[in-house]
């Protein structure tokens, strides 16, 4: 369980992994595209589409090591388990926000999201 100041806190520490996360899912995105279109391209051919998967699936292995729940990859979603008036919580930060400011009650979803 986090508090929000602890999400809060693992977000920006973690916050470089995760831009790194969005920068090689995009070259990884580019590589299939123009290897299926033309057979090559200049990021590299299946070794490196295998290296990026790699190095992707490691970060992802580093987020839920901290208890983190990956709900997305594309964009990325992020849900941290927690409590909000004695009601269980998961704190949701959604590639493109500046900061944690959502949440959404366990049973409702991304759709049940609502602002802190």
């Amino acid at each position: 369980m986090f508090t929000l100041a602890q999400a809060r806190h693992l977000i920006a520490t973690l916050r470089p992994r995760i831009d790194e996360l969005i920068v090689l899912r995009a070259d990884l995105a580019e590589m299939r595209a123009d290897l299926t279109d033309r057979g090559t391209s200049p990021l590299g051919g299946l070794a490196e589409v295998k290296g990026l998967e790699a190095r992707i699936f490691g970060i992802l292995e580093e987020l839920t090591g901290h208890d983190i729940q990956v709900k997305g990859f594309a964009p990325v979603l992020l849900d941290f388990p927690g409590e909000r008036d004695r009601r269980p919580v998961l704190w949701c930060w959604l590639e493109g926000d500046s900061d944690l400011r959502w949440y959404h009650r366990v049973e409702c979803g991304f759709s049940g999201r609502r602002p802190i």
